[in-house]
């Protein structure tokens, strides 16, 4: 299962975490990121992907499958995305149902980002358990992959889903493009022996994520895929403002109390998460991203396309917190970045 994109063209998207900023309600920040994906359809740009997170403000959505649903439903033109439906918590026949049906209705508009996830406190709600998050996402992904693939019948014999063969209702029409989120050696591997692209995060630099593809390409080649064709995405802070500093600034105010959000997660075997420092992990985002005036900006882009050859870019734009200053950014990533760097739309 391949997607890919033209050889010149780079394709931007917005990424929303739907991040609960101190001063602010949940329902402020699900609001918030569906205006975002209406104003990145205004802008610009060719779609928005959805982040999925449980029982943490750092993300309020807990399925982006759903927001995905509802914004495919009040646009027309952009992609729409998730970026990353947690597989570890969900049947894979279950997700792959939804993502037909999304994709149906839409019009093709819809892709499927998946990701492991963590050890959370998670799995013990959903009840999937330690054993599936640690040793069941290589059989999950192959079942979803099977699913989507335009097969008429599909049954399962593995150590974790085991059924009789049932008819896909409904049947896709396409092979729904499927993304799968990367962090590590063994899911980088796993997404090459399926042809999968790579979602590939903000945490990473330049080097670091072509130090990946370098593996994905080795091991996608050794399974007959052309990894030249495949359609890599990756994330990015951006934030653009009249100078360099004043972005800076705008971030430096706001992004410290999203990103204090992260140690609300709770492991499931009862032991301390490991979270970054909101300050340092802020530092070097900063020095990675393009936050700044228009041109760098650009300048940070097209050293990222230059570096790892990815052409779908997610630009997370939430990092002033307040909603009107997000807007403006989106706005003008649209008018004065993005279109320099992704000369086709749509």
């Amino acid at each position: 299962m391949r997607t890919s994109v033209p050889t010149r063209a780079v394709r931007a998207h917005l990424f929303l975490l739907a991040g609960q900023f101190p001063g602010t309600t949940h329902a402020d920040a699900l609001a918030s990121a569906h205006r975002y994906g209406l104003a990145a359809e205004r802008s610009g740009f060719d779609g928005v992907w959805i982040a999925e997170h449980h029982f943490i403000p750092y993300g309020v959505c807990p399925s982006a499958l759903a927001f995905a649903g509802h914004l495919l439903g009040a646009t027309s033109r952009i992609t729409v995305g998730t970026a990353a439906a947690i597989l570890s918590n969900r049947h894979p026949v279950a997700l792959a149902e939804e993502a037909v049906l999304l994709d149906e209705l839409s019009g093709g508009r819809f892709a499927l980002g998946v990701a492991r996830g963590g050890p959370w406190v998670d799995l013990e709600v959903f009840g999937t358990g330690l054993d599936r998050y640690e040793h069941g996402f290589g059989e999950s992904v192959e079942l979803l992959c099977r699913w989507l693939s335009g097969a008429s019948t599909v049954g399962a014999t593995g150590a974790r889903f085991a059924f009789r063969d049932v008819p896909v209702v409904p049947r896709p029409r396409r092979r729904v493009p499927v993304w799968i989120a990367a962090t590590s050696s063994p899911s980088v591997a796993l997404a090459a022996r399926h042809g999968l692209p790579l979602l590939l995060g903000l945490h990473a630099d330049d080097a670091e994520k072509a130090a990946l593809l370098t593996e994905y390409a080795a091991v996608a080649a050794r399974h007959g895929h052309d990894p030249a064709g495949v359609a890599h995405a990756s994330a990015h802070l951006a934030h653009v403002a009249d100078t360099d500093e004043a972005a800076r600034d705008a971030v430096r105010a706001a992004l410290p109390g999203l990103l204090a959000g992260v140690g609300a997660y709770v492991r499931i075997d009862g032991s301390a998460p490991r979270t970054p420092d909101p300050e340092g992990y802020l530092r070097r985002l900063l020095e990675l991203h393009p936050v700044g005036g228009p041109r760098l900006c650009r300048e940070r882009l097209a050293a990222t396309v230059a570096a790892t050859g990815v052409r779908h870019l997610l630009l997370m734009v939430e990092g002033a917190g307040d909603r009107a200053a997000t807007l403006e950014n989106i706005a003008r990533l649209g008018a004065e970045v993005i279109d320099d760097l992704a000369p086709t739309h749509g």
